[in-house]
């Protein structure tokens, strides 16, 4: 049996010293510990051979099972330390991300950072920041592409559409190429091509009440382009609940209005000032009502203007305000809003300070 070991070692050294590979090495190991075992299956008990090399198969499979364990563990140490190195160069990396800009960095944000009200401290708050999207189309596509070059560090975007021919003509962040392709996909390509320095998150799959407040917990503020009342009154339900302020826009044929709704610090909600959706027919598409391609950029813009400043702490935010703009005449006109005391989701005040009839609303944000 010592004289199976001798080999072995001599094939393990030996074969270092001769520049054999490990895997060469180990390999020759493997079918000398075969030959042996078969030696002891297969020869007769007094057969000299295997005498010699213990008399039983016993041995060599206890040391198999000594050796498959000592194996195990190493692996398992190894495992603990990619995860452990893993962890620390995410860690590493995340301090770096939150204390330093590059050079390219610096450059590329210089506009934001010679701004008195935002600078360096500011810039700084919009790379940390985690912004959601909702939807990718009419308002979405220009609010992602101005989160993005502005340098907000994370941006979340779900939609389940596809990108269409009609849709082109205003969600300029898609291209000809993409007819076809996910929504989210194709804003994602588009942002990371204007700016590597984001992380873009894209979910292909439809809002709903099965994924909001899991979805929500992971962002500091929510971005609701959606074009239907639906999935309105659903983000604003979960933001309220969450304390997340929310930007809410939406579009008629040549106006836009726009408003930021956070009642865990001041002001209404969303569902304070539309509390009930419009009868079927009163807020038909913008396929049938039409819509101005360059309508959607403006207020989409002005969304993401929102959401810089309420990440950055820059100016005041339109929280218990509504802008609203007139493309058609060139007019933009700011109103106050209150909120109802026997509001469902927020409870938020003694009455509306507006009255709004969401009727009145021509949904062609995101179709």
């Amino acid at each position: 049996m010592l004289s199976i070991f001798v080999l072995a070692a001599l094939i393990w050294w030996g074969g270092r010293y001769l520049g054999l590979e490990r895997r060469l090495r180990l390999s020759l190991l493997a079918v000398l510990y075969f030959a042996v075992l078969a030696m002891h299956l297969t020869l007769p008990e007094t057969a000299p051979l295997r005498v010699a090399t213990g008399g039983s198969a016993a041995p060599w499979l206890m040391l198999a099972g000594v050796i498959v364990l000592v194996l195990a563990y190493r692996q398992g140490l190894r495992l603990l330390r990619n995860r452990a190195q893993s962890n620390e160069d995410a860690s590493d990396q995340a301090q770096s991300r939150s204390s330093k800009f590059s050079e390219t960095e610096l450059e590329r944000y210089a506009r934001h950072i010679v701004l008195r009200e935002l600078g360096g401290p500011g810039q700084k708050k919009l790379r940390n920041a985690r912004v959601l999207v909702i939807g990718a189309g009419g308002l979405g596509a220009p609010a992602l592409q101005y989160l993005a070059a502005a340098g907000v560090g994370t941006i979340g975007v779900i939609d389940d559409d596809l990108v269409e021919n009609a849709n082109l003509q205003r969600q300029v962040i898609h291209r000809d190429d993409d007819i076809g392709r996910p929504k989210v996909f194709s804003a994602q390509a588009a942002m990371v091509a204007q700016n590597p320095y984001v992380e873009v998150r894209p979910y292909y799959r439809r809002f709903d009440a099965d994924i909001a407040a899991d979805l929500f917990q992971d962002y500091d503020l929510i971005l609701d382009g959606s074009d239907n009342f639906d999935t309105r009154y659903l983000a604003n339900r979960t933001a309220v609940a969450l304390g997340k302020p929310l930007i809410s826009g939406a579009l008629s044929q040549w106006e836009g209005q726009i408003s930021l709704f956070h009642p865990a610090v001041s002001g209404p909600c969303y569902q304070c000032i539309f509390p009930e959706a419009p009868a079927p027919g009163l807020a038909p598409s913008c396929s049938e009502a039409g819509v101005v391609g360059p309508l959607p950029g403006v207020i989409g813009a002005m969304m993401a203007l929102e959401a810089l400043k309420a990440l950055s702490g820059a100016g005041a935010v339109l929280r218990g305000e509504m802008l609203i703009y007139d493309g058609l005449y060139a007019e933009s006109r700011k109103i106050s809003l209150r909120g109802q005391a026997d509001c469902p989701i927020c409870a938020g005040g003694t009455d509306i300070g507006i009255a709004a009839n969401s009727g009145d609303q021509i949904d062609c944000t995101n179709v």
